[in-house]
């Protein structure tokens, strides 16, 4: 995939294909931190999460964005605030999410990391995650959302080979 500092990056390794973000602000880590854990501004970007906020806990997480989404079980794996975030949720065979933050001269950098069963093609998910951290990006910023998933794709598709 091209980079434009926003597509995402696929490495095929030995244990399956891992699809790879990274994104950059010029804000501190614990305001990123605060968009990828604080109830209300989860919800603008991405989802709702019902269940226990810390390693080990369980509970329901509902996509907000996705048309007819039912909530699913999700597992919070590890959480060291505010650099490390790692969720399981029973989705699609199971997906597993680590976000793990850094500063960067006052900023913050956020690497995204799902790795999926060999042979999986990723390029629907890449566009899916891509789309959501855009969202992400508005909500740390304060900026415009991305479009509608309609016209994100027509724009963003052909970087994937999509379109």
């Amino acid at each position: 995939m091209t980079d434009d500092g926003r597509t995402g990056e696929v490495d095929v390794l030995a244990e399956g294909v891992r699809l790879r973000f990274r994104r950059r602000w010029p804000h501190p880590v614990d305001d990123v931190w605060a968009a990828l854990t604080e109830p209300d501004r989860l919800a603008r970007w991405i989802g709702t999460y019902d269940g226990v906020r810390e390693p080990g806990g369980a509970g329901t997480f509902t996509m907000t964005h996705e048309d007819g989404a039912a909530g699913e079980p999700l597992r919070v794996v590890a959480c060291a605030a505010p650099v490390r975030l790692v969720v399981e949720w029973d989705t699609e065979g199971g997906w597993r999410v680590e976000l793990d933050l850094d500063g960067d001269g006052g900023g913050a950098v956020l690497t995204f990391t799902q790795l999926f069963a060999p042979g999986t093609d990723v390029v629907d998910y890449a566009l899916g995650w891509h789309w959501y951290l855009d969202k992400l990006d508005a909500e740390v910023t304060g900026g415009p959302p991305p479009p509608a998933w309609d016209a994100f794709l027509a724009a963003t598709g052909p970087a994937y080979g999509r379109g």
